[in-house]
């Protein structure tokens, strides 16, 4: 995320030039990484339900497509993508658009 934002500098400037807010642009970069991040984690819980019952062997106490794993390690790593995309969203979101737009 940090290097999208980064080659989106020139893009967000002029956002901000015409008037778009720092929420406006905090809330675009989390957005963004909510989608990459709702996106992996759909695709490694379907691959986790089919490649369950080969793993299930080496699992002790817990099933293989336990509902209730999956859900949990599925909401803690979408909250941890979250956070990570904070950072770079909030440097996004305090960026001053004169400075942004000179660089390009």
């Amino acid at each position: 995320m940090s290097y999208s934002v980064a080659q989106r500098a020139q893009e967000i400037g002029v956002r901000m030039a015409l008037g778009a807010s720092t929420r406006d642009v905090l809330l675009m970069v989390l957005r963004q990484g909510l989608r990459l991040a709702v996106g992996g984690t759909a695709i490694g819980v379907v691959l986790a339900v089919l490649l369950g019952q080969l793993v299930s062997t080496l699992l002790f106490g817990v099933s293989g497509r336990d509902p209730l794993t999956l859900a949990s390690v599925s909401v803690a790593l979408t909250a941890i993508a979250l956070l990570a995309c904070y950072v770079p969203a909030r440097g996004a979101a305090a960026a001053d658009p004169l400075i942004a737009l000179r660089e390009a």
